[in-house]
This record gives C-alpha cells, structure tokens and sequence, in this order.
C-alpha cells in the first residue's frame, strides 16, 4: 500500500504543502488544480515548503531525511524517484560493500552518458547514520559531482548520528509521526483498494476498528496496516480448511458503521461522506469490528530511544513539567520513559539537578527529597522504585519555584570567564603559609566574626569587604522560604553598609 504519487502520502504537510502532496506532481500543476495552470506573480510570495519546491522544479540535490519509524522516509524517497523519473537503488549503510558503492556509481554515470545527461539516479540509503568511513570516502565525490543523488534515510538526529561529512553536503528535512486522521486515511485507502490492498474481498471494518488502531499506532502508519493485516487473516482464516475464506456476519451483529462490506461502502472510505449505518454489513462479508482490531494490535508503541531525540525531547517534556508545576504531566512523561525502558536513574538524577536549578532555596527541603529518590532508585530498581521517582516528581512540582541560586552561580561564573578576575585581598589569604611561601602581610587585618566586640545583633556580620568589587549575585526572589532568606540578606547588607559608614567617620 505505499503512496504511488506525492498526492496520495499522508501527512509531512511542513514539507510537502497541504493534502500531502499537494498539487505538483506528474500532470498536477503546483496549484493543486488539475488541468489548469496558474501562472505565479514574479512579486507573490512562494509559500510552497523547501522539499515541495525542489521536487517541483526538478531540481533535487541530496537531502536526508529523519524521523520516527513508519513516518514515511522510505515511501517518501520512492515517491520522489517516481516524481522526478529516476532511477531508483535502495541499499542499506549498514551492510553495503564498497564494492557495491561502486557498482551503483559506475552504472549512475553509463545512464548519464548514455542519455545525455537525463536518466538520473538516486541512491537511497537507510539507516545512513551506520555508513562508515570508508563508505562515505567511496561516494562524496560522486556526489558533490551530481554524478548521484543521495538519500539517505534515519530515525537518529542527524546532526549527532551521522557524519558531518555528509550532513554538509545534504538538506536535512524531519518526518513527524501521522496524525491520527492521517492514519485513518491510509487505512481506508487499505481496506477499499483493490489492486493492493482489501477491496477485492467482502470486507466490513467498523469505525471503531479503524479509530482503534490509528490511536494506538502512535502516527506510525506501518504498525496500523499490519494491524490490519492481523486481523484480515485471522478473520478469513477463521472458516477453517475448504471453506469459503469469511467470517459470516448476521445484519445487525457490527457494533459500529463499517466500511467496505460493499461496492457502495467503498465509494464512502476516507470521502468524508456520511458513515454507513450499523448493520449495513450483508450475510457472507469478513467482519472486523473493535473487538478484532484490539486483539489485532495488542500493545501500545511507544517511540523511544534511549540515545535519540525521543529520549532528550520526553526528558525536556518532564523537566519543564515540573518546572511549570504541573504534576500530573510530569507523572504522565515519567511514565512513558519507564515503560519505554528507561534507566530510573537517568530520571532521578535530573530531578536532582531540577531541585536546586528551579527551586532551590525557595523550598531547601526539595533537594532532600531528590537526593532521597535518587538513592533509593540506586537501591531499590524497578519497578518499586516508580513510586519513589512520582513522589519526588509531585513534591517538586508543587513546590514554590526560585532559580535564584542557579542564576547568581552564572552570573558569577561569566565574570570570571570574562576576564574580571579578582585577587584574593590580602586580609582573606591563608596566613599558614608565612614561613613558606607566604608574605608577612597574608591574613593580617581579618576580623573574626565570632569575636564578642564584633558580634552584632544579627550576627557573624562584619564591614569588611570579602570581595574587593562592587557586585551582587544573588538577589533571592522572596518566594517559600527564600522570603525569609531575602529578609535576611537585605538585614545583612544594611548591617554591613552601616559599619563600612561608621569606620569611614
């Protein structure tokens, strides 16, 4: 069932246009109009996304795509291979020889001699973030040449994954995960097309079914067609040998509308027409109804990889998640990584960093309670230790939120980066270290706070300047208990300004 036109692939709209395809392809002007061309004012703003415009102009250069499995990439590079008229050669970078690098390069440039420079070839590579070294040496030249069109095709970020070699010579588009109604339509178009898929069987899908597994695929078209598949063949092998290959359907016995169980059911798939009342399947049709489609599709997908983008992107969804204090989204991400196979600890230790980076000294005891988690996922494992790291997750959540710490260390940071180095005043130096290496000035002139003649009402303050510059860092945000902390800094620093006066009179 793979698209055999731009306008027949669902989704990818950010790089296609919209309806997929658009418009544009063989005998469809870019207006998306067929029959009718529309010329484009020189002055009209080209709307049309990157990759549309290329494949419309003829004028592909090597690109890259990635995204999450069953996004499309695959289909994607044949379609445009049938697009733009060229040969196609798919190889995989895992386990393609050099020899055989060669073998598509030396065949690309006989085409191109032989036809004056019109048949082109494309060679697509999957999995193109495992391609070696000594394969990418072989191809590059060929390719900046234009003797060859690369695609290659990953569900790594290419930025990371992949060579830097190759990146550079290539536009990088991002395939996101179908929407459901996107799968939706794939499967319709299944379950109606006769030449390739169910419309040549007396097959009735209810709604149901089909809302079913565009859910729980999860934008991965391939995993609901299989789903499809699974229930197609159980249905009809549930006549048993010598029988008639259906699964006898009494009027009335679909749950839900059904799609396909007759000529005029087909005409209704993905139209948007109304759906066909729940009954409407005649005796004698294959029925799959919501019941089928959950045993067809058993276990959710979950998109993830422990090193890939899914990985950072759940991570960044937790962390400010918990940052906008909202627990139960925090609980929600948590969830998915666990059951995606995550490493608790991984989880613990960026509540940790969490604590002190969002909330600090507005609730001291967050970071406690962190640490607390983190040494009991290191003790306890999975799957006890989820409860530990919700706990954690909904404390930090629901306490008060202050990156004063985590500002003020920065600030700090960047002047010394910065080249605004401060000596240590000469009062402050460890006078230890006299009969050494020292000076007999080190540590000379230092008051003691603790001494009773400097002891004040709020104690340990001295005037005596620690750091030699006028600067402040950190200026706490009067949020939780940091209020108490704000209260006490400007105390103290009224303190201070107030005996620097006084010794000054």
């Amino acid at each position: 069932m793979r698209p055999r036109n731009l306008d027949e692939i669902e989704g990818q709209r950010h790089i296609l246009g919209e309806g997929g395809g658009g418009g544009g392809g063989e005998g469809v002007p870019a207006s998306g109009h067929r029959g009718i061309k529309r010329e484009r004012s020189p002055d009209a703003q080209d709307r049309r996304p990157l990759l549309r415009r290329m494949l419309d102009a003829g004028a592909l250069t090597s690109i890259i795509l990635h995204g999450p499995p069953g996004t499309g990439k695959t289909t994607l590079a044949e379609v445009i291979a049938l697009h733009l008229k060229r040969h196609f050669v798919r190889e995989n970078a895992a386990n393609v020889s050099v020899k055989r690098i060669r073998e598509v390069i030396d065949d690309a440039v006989r085409r191109l001699e032989n036809s004056g420079g019109r048949d082109r070839t494309i060679l697509f590579l999957d999995e193109i973030h495992r391609f070696s070294k000594s394969q990418q040496d072989v191809l590059l030249e060929d390719v900046e040449r234009g003797r060859v069109t690369l695609i290659g095709a990953t569900t790594e970020n290419p930025l990371f994954a992949v060579n830097s070699a190759l990146v550079s010579r290539s536009t990088v588009f991002r395939l996101e995960p179908l929407s459901e109604a996107d799968v939706e339509a794939v499967v319709r178009r299944a379950i109606a097309d006769k030449d390739r898929g169910y419309g040549g069987l007396n097959l009735a899908v209810t709604d149901e079914a089909v809302a079913h597994w565009a859910k729980l695929s999860e934008g991965d078209a391939r995993r609901a067609l299989t789903a499809l598949e699974v229930a197609v063949l159980s249905a009809v092998g549930d006549s048993g040998p010598g029988g008639s290959g259906l699964r006898p359907v009494s009027a009335g016995a679909a749950g839900g509308s059904l799609r396909g169980a007759s000529d005029d059911m087909e005409s209704t798939v993905g139209t948007g027409q109304r759906p066909v009342p729940p009954g409407a399947a005649p005796p004698g049709t294959v029925l799959i109804d919501l019941a089928a489609a959950e045993q067809s599709i058993q276990r959710k997908a979950i998109v993830y990889s422990g090193d890939g983008d899914e990985h950072y992107d759940t991570i960044s969804a937790m962390i400010k998640s918990v940052r906008g204090s909202d627990p139960d989204a925090a609980l929600y991400w948590i969830a998915k990584m666990l059951e995606a196979g995550e490493d608790p600890r991984f989880i613990a230790r960026r509540l940790a960093i969490l604590a002190s980076e969002d909330i600090g000294n507005a609730d001291p005891r967050a970071i406690m309670v962190a640490e607390a988690a983190w040494s009991l996922s290191e003790r306890l494992g999975m799957p006890e230790c989820r409860i530990t790291l919700a706990q954690c997750a909904v404390y930090l959540a629901l306490a008060p939120k202050s990156n004063a710490s985590y500002s003020a260390i920065d600030a700090a940071l960047e002047d010394v980066r910065e080249g605004r180095t401060v000596p240590v005043p000469v009062f402050l130096r460890d006078g230890n270290k006299v009969a050494s290496v020292g000076t007999a000035r080190d540590g000379r002139g230092y008051e003691y706070s603790h001494d009773a003649a400097r002891r004040t009402s709020i104690g340990g303050v001295t005037e005596q300047d620690y750091l030699g510059v006028d600067r402040r860092y950190y200026e706490p945000e009067g949020i939780g208990a940091e209020k108490l902390l704000k209260e006490r800094l400007e105390e103290v620093r009224r303190a201070r300004e107030s005996g620097r006066e006084q010794g000054g009179a």
